[in-house]
C-alpha cells in the first residue's frame, strides 16, 4: 500500500540487477517507480509522464548521464539523484553543474538513498504548515501540537510517528511501513519500540478525555480515524 499520494519515481539505469533492486525497495516505501535501461528509453518516459524524481545512472549504454540530466533539467526542475561508480570529486562536480540535485556513490546502502530521496521530495514539494484531523493540529514549523485549546509536548520520534499519521489519516499504516518511515530502516525484529510510541502518544492525546484517535487494526497495523 502507497502512503499519501507519493510521487512517481523514475529509475534510468543500465544495471538490471540495481533497476530491480531500486524497483522493490522504492515500491515497498510507497513510491511508484518506472524503470529505463537506455538514455533515450528514460528521456522518452521522462517526456510521457513527467516524474517526481529521477534516479539517474551516470554511465549509460547510448549516452551519459551528465547529458540525460542536462536535457530532463531543460524546462523542469524535477529533482535528480544521480548515481556513479566513480568516487571522483570531478564528476560529482559536473554532474551538479549539469543540474543534478544529489549524488550517491555506488555500491550504496539503500536506506540512505531512500532518506536522500525523502530529503529531495520534501525539498520538491514542502508540506503543508499545519497538519489536521479533527481535533487535532500539528504546526510542522513550530512543532506545536494541539488537541482542541489544549497543547501537547512531543518527543522527536512521537512528533514524527504523529506526523505520519496526520499525512495518511483514515489508512491502514502496517508496523513495517511505520518503522521504515519514523525509524528509517526495513524492522523484523522483535521489539515493541513502536508499541511503546503507539502508547505514549495514545496517552498525550487522550489526557483530556478525548476520543481515541488512532487505533489498532488487529494483524494488520494502525489507522488514524
Amino acid at each position: 500500500m502507497a502512503l499519501a499520494v507519493q510521487p512517481g519515481i523514475l529509475v534510468i539505469d543500465d544495471d538490471p540487477k540495481i533497476v530491480s533492486v531500486l524497483r522493490r525497495a522504492l515500491a515497498y516505501a510507497g513510491y511508484p517507480v518506472r524503470t529505463a535501461l537506455t538514455a533515450a528509453e528514460g528521456l522518452a518516459r521522462a517526456l510521457e509522464e513527467p516524474p517526481g524524481l529521477v534516479i539517474l545512472d551516470v554511465m549509460l549504454p547510448d549516452l551519459s548521464g551528465f547529458e540525460v540530466c542536462r536535457r530532463l533539467r531543460q524546462g523542469s526542475d524535477v529533482p535528480i539523484l544521480m548515481l556513479t561508480a566513480r568516487d571522483e570529486v570531478d564528476d560529482r562536480v559536473h554532474g551538479l553543474d549539469q543540474g543534478a540535485d544529489d549524488y550517491l556513490v555506488k555500491p550504496f546502502a539503500l536506506q540512505e538513498l531512500l532518506a536522500r530521496v525523502r530529503t529531495l521530495l520534501r525539498r520538491a514539494r514542502p508540506e503543508p504548515k499545519v497538519l489536521r484531523y479533527a481535533d487535532l493540529s500539528l504546526d510542522t514549523g513550530t512543532r506545536e501540537t494541539r488537541r482542541g485549546d489544549r497543547e501537547i509536548a512531543l518527543s522527536a520520534k512521537e512528533y514524527e510517528l504523529l506526523s505520519l499519521f496526520l499525512r495518511n489519516p483514515r489508512q491502514v499504516l502496517t508496523r513495517d511501513m511505520i518503522m521504515e518511515h519514523v525509524w528509517g530502516y526495513d524492522f523484523s525484529g522483535e521489539s515493541n519500540v513502536l508499541e511503546v510510541y503507539v502508547g505514549y502518544l495514545r496517552s498525550k492525546l487522550e489526557a483530556g478525555g478525548e476520543l481515541r484517535l488512532i487505533h489498532t487494526v488487529r494483524g494488520a497495523g494502525y489507522v488514524l480515524k
